[in-house]
């Protein structure tokens, strides 16, 4: 029979966990940023050999599933490369994390990359500006704010898909529901707590996403 008082009483137990995953989240995020702002660089401006590179790189991580990367990361390469034997379960996910989503980030920032209007990149090339002043002053920045929503759906993609390191041994928000679930066999409570948890701070999120869109686009309303 369903037990209402036990899933109200687990949320506190689950929320404590819930810190751990938004840190995994946030700095895959952050890394994953960086790294698909330099791959859309890369593929807009069409760097010699690098740009093959690039296009490997995103046809791979985009192509194969994030759960068989998380486990090339933590349980494959470390039998090759011996330094990998050293990172933790926390590591790998962040790293898997970072190098699947900054394939699909790389894509839709070279998208808002290729949308700015070429005249403006024109016309700073002929005022003197160099390649990457131009990108740095004019271009990114107007990409950014085409770019902003589509980024944001991905970090609430990511933080959904931080349930997947409790497979690599963490004990995250996902990691720690199974744990409650298989010491009571409360199942259906277990994972229904863990699915509000999910859904509320995915609510929030979408909120905050609401607002950046209408604070980006106040300026450019006539």
């Amino acid at each position: 029979m369903f037990d209402v008082g036990y899933m109200i009483g687990l949320m506190p137990v689950l929320l404590g966990y819930l810190p751990l995953t938004l840190q995994i989240a946030t700095a895959s995020m952050a890394f994953a940023l960086v790294l698909a702002c330099l791959l859309a660089i890369v593929r807009v401006l069409a760097v010699p050999g690098l740009d093959l590179v690039v296009r490997l790189f995103i046809s791979f991580f985009r192509g194969t599933p994030l759960l068989v990367q998380l486990f090339l990361f933590y349980y494959g390469l470390p039998q090759v490369i011996g330094f990998l034997l050293a990172i933790n379960g926390i590591t790998a996910a962040i790293l898997g994390l970072t190098l699947h989503f900054a394939a699909y980030m790389a894509e839709s920032i070279r998208a808002a990359i290729v949308g700015v209007d070429r005249s403006q990149s024109e016309a700073a090339l002929s005022v003197g500006m160099t390649t990457g002043q131009m990108m740095r002053r004019i271009v990114l920045p107007q990409a950014a704010r085409v770019a902003a929503p589509t980024l944001m759906n991905y970090f609430i993609d990511m933080i959904k898909s931080t349930s997947l390191a409790f497979t690599l041994g963490v004990t995250e928000l996902m990691g720690a529901t199974q744990k409650e679930a298989a010491g009571s066999f409360r199942y259906l409570e277990a994972f229904l707590a863990v699915a509000v948890i999910y859904w509320v701070v995915v609510e929030a999120l979408s909120v905050v996403q609401r607002r950046l869109e209408t604070a980006l686009g106040r300026a450019y309303r006539r």
